[in-house]
């Protein structure tokens, strides 16, 4: 059994709530008369004594607080009670900022000696000070809204411009963001040294009334040293004194390095800055630092990236007679390692690619400048589209290997298509790896959007990769893009509006596309042109030694009535030492083709056998053995490529001057 415990008086009760705790309480008749008031809060002391026995809305005006007698009469007539509501007020006399108070309203009711419920005689309205609570969640409310507003963009003056956005005007009246000289350049910042302050250059104000003491905000790009952040730069966030005020000076670094300094100042009459302030200053101004320093390191980037994906364009003389091309480039800003190349191949063929490395960054496009040297060196080796995929696949995953251990779901993988026009039959040989855009569009304004199907990437499944032939004719427009990995690329009807009117020109039709891609997209159009018939002479050769000196001579002759600058004696043996290589160790059918340029021209002899022809070094006896040696000597260039159906052998030999 529990020993009898002894009541505790209510007048003890009442003595703790109304003299003794850190809680106001304020009593209120049903007249809403102030009839009591005691503890902590607005109304104490001798002031307290002084309001008894006026009106609430009277008696509360004195300290700037706007009663709303419905909302109390409401409480009183049996309403819900007021909680938590916030007030803001100053006891009087007191000259400091305003001070928060949380009040709550209750009824107050006398018990019934039969225990019923009665009536409510008056209000009791509990006062809390709640200032410091208050002023703390601001803080954070303000260190929350920095960390997500500031650093949205990888863009230097426009970090400095979100610093002012978020601190105006709830911590400061006016604030001005200055840079250093080398980070409004792009420049790495320089580490701090001490007693020394660099060139600072406004970059962001906002807020009104005057910063400098006897001054208006500064002009953005205005030097601001010395004086807006005093004689020297402070080491960390600190009150500066400027005339009557006083400014909050914090600089702007990161890891010892020095990349600007922000200037804080309230207006006149508002709170002074305490050193809570000072620490939210801190942590606002160096989440700031942070965000100035990764738009730093990515603008670099981004120059690097522009500088590398900034390829020459081929010049359109090289090609003329192959196709029109127009080409285009949407930059973005992302670095998404994508290419294009119009390639001049020998037998006035050319080339076009489109190629894209599939993750966006530095490392991307440095990968996507090594594919496409790579992709122009395996040019020079006449392989056939697909072949030439098969062997930049090994180049992919040699990158990869180099990049990253093995099986990194990270390593490059790239998507190309390469296209292979032959003006002079107006065949299209054309291979896929990935997806990418590849139409053609008729003159008679049809639309193939299948000339390949879609292949393995680069890098990644391998070969075979996809591949079609095509005879296109005359006037044909290819379309060739990069790929469009998110959203899918235009429509085949937005394309087919764009390139089916035959009397557009490429550039035209390239303006109209590269507006339908997404940034970081390269386009290439291409008409296709026939080399004319006055430029290519072509002779059957009977598979045996005595045709080689018929169809040298004829050479010789063409040569001569074409006037090229170009010795007609040195066309004649290079085509009779291919004639007899062919004769001798080929396979019929055998034919000689010359092809007129405007800085070359090319001899190719084609056979239909496969054995691949090399050049060998004869001894001083041998009666043979120099035929490709001395086609080697005479040409510019020479080489070999196969087809099914055999092999063509060509030399091409610069013109001293330019066709008529």
């Amino acid at each position: 059994m529990f020993e009898d415990v002894p009541p505790v008086p209510d007048g003890a009760v009442l003595d703790t709530v109304f003299r003794q705790t850190d809680v106001g309480v304020h009593v209120l008749d049903r007249k809403l008369r102030l009839v009591r008031v005691t503890g902590a809060g607005l109304v104490t002391g001798s002031v307290a004594e002084h309001l008894l026995g006026r009106p609430a809305a009277e008696a509360y005006r004195i300290f700037g607080v706007e009663v709303r007698e419905d909302a109390l009469r409401e409480v009183l007539d049996g309403g819900p009670p007021l909680r938590d509501v916030l007030v803001r007020g100053r006891p009087p006399h007191e000259t400091g900022p305003e001070h928060v108070y949380s009040v709550s309203v209750y009824p107050l009711i006398a018990p019934e000696a039969d225990g019923a419920q009665a009536p409510p005689i008056g209000l009791v309205a509990t006062v809390r000070d709640v200032t410091q609570r208050i002023l703390a969640e601001q803080r954070l409310g303000l260190l929350y809204q920095a960390r997500e507003r500031i650093g949205r963009t990888l863009d230097v003056e426009r970090t400095a411009h979100e610093l002012v956005e978020v601190t105006v005007p709830g911590f400061a009246g006016s604030v001005v963001v200055a840079l250093t000289d080398a980070v409004l350049r792009g420049k790495p910042p320089e580490l701090r040294r001490a007693g020394e302050t660099p060139l600072l250059r406004c970059a962001a104000v906002g807020g009104s009334g005057a910063v400098h003491a006897d001054g208006p905000l500064p002009e953005p790009g205005a030097v601001l040293l010395p004086g807006l952040f005093g004689e020297r730069l402070p080491e960390g966030p600190e009150l500066v004194p400027a005339g009557p005020d006083v400014r909050l000076v914090a600089p702007l670094a990161v890891r010892g390095q020095l990349l600007g300094a922000v200037a804080f100042r309230r207006p006149p009459g508002a709170d002074p800055y305490t050193e809570d302030d000072l620490a939210l200053a801190e942590g606002v101004t160096a989440h700031t630092a942070t965000c100035l320093e990764n738009a730093l390191r990515f603008t670099r980037e981004h120059i690097v990236m522009t500088a590398l994906q900034s390829w020459p364009l081929r010049p359109e003389g090289e090609t003329r007679h192959a196709v029109e091309v127009a080409q285009r480039h949407r930059p973005g800003g992302t670095g998404a390692g994508s290419w294009f190349d119009v390639i001049p191949l020998p037998g006035a063929r050319v080339a076009l690619v489109v190629g894209q490395v599939e993750r966006p960054g530095l490392s991307s496009v440095a990968t996507m400048g090594r594919l496409r040297t790579a992709v122009y060196s395996l040019a020079t080796l006449d392989l056939s589209p697909h072949e030439l995929l098969a062997r930049l696949h090994t180049v992919t995953q040699r990158l990869a290997r180099e990049q990253g251990p093995a099986h990194d779901p990270d390593e490059p993988a790239a998507s190309c298509t390469i296209a292979v026009h032959d003006p002079v039959t107006g065949r299209l040989e054309i291979a896929r790896a990935g997806s990418s855009l590849c139409v053609a569009v008729r003159p008679d304004g049809s639309l193939d959007a299948d000339l390949v199907e879609e292949g393995p990437l680069l890098g990644g499944d391998g070969p075979p990769f996809a591949c079609a032939s095509h005879r296109l004719p005359e006037g044909t427009t290819l379309c060739l893009a990069s790929s469009e990995r998110a959203g899918g690329g235009p429509s085949e009807a937005r394309i087919a509006a764009a390139l089916a009117l035959p009397g557009r020109g490429p550039h035209p039709m390239a303006d109209d596309l590269a507006a339908l891609l997404a940034p970081e997209r390269v386009l290439l159009v291409a008409r296709t042109l026939r080399l004319p018939a006055g430029d290519i002479a072509e002779w059957e050769v009977p598979a045996e030694l005595s045709a080689v000196a018929p169809v040298r001579h004829a050479a010789e002759e063409r040569v001569r009535r074409w006037g090229l600058g170009v010795d007609p004696l040195t066309v004649e043996l290079i085509v009779s030492e291919l004639i007899t290589n062919a004769v001798r160790h080929g396979a019929p059918p055998v034919a000689l083709r010359l092809l007129r340029g405007d800085a070359t021209l090319t001899v190719e002899v084609r056979d239909g056998a496969a054995t691949a022809p090399h050049l060998r070094h004869a001894k001083a006896g041998d009666e043979g053995g120099r035929g490709l040696h001395i086609c080697a000597t005479l040409s510019d260039a020479w080489g070999v490529r196969y087809a099914a159906e055999g092999k063509t052998v060509w030399a091409e030999i610069a013109l001293d001057a330019p066709a008529p």
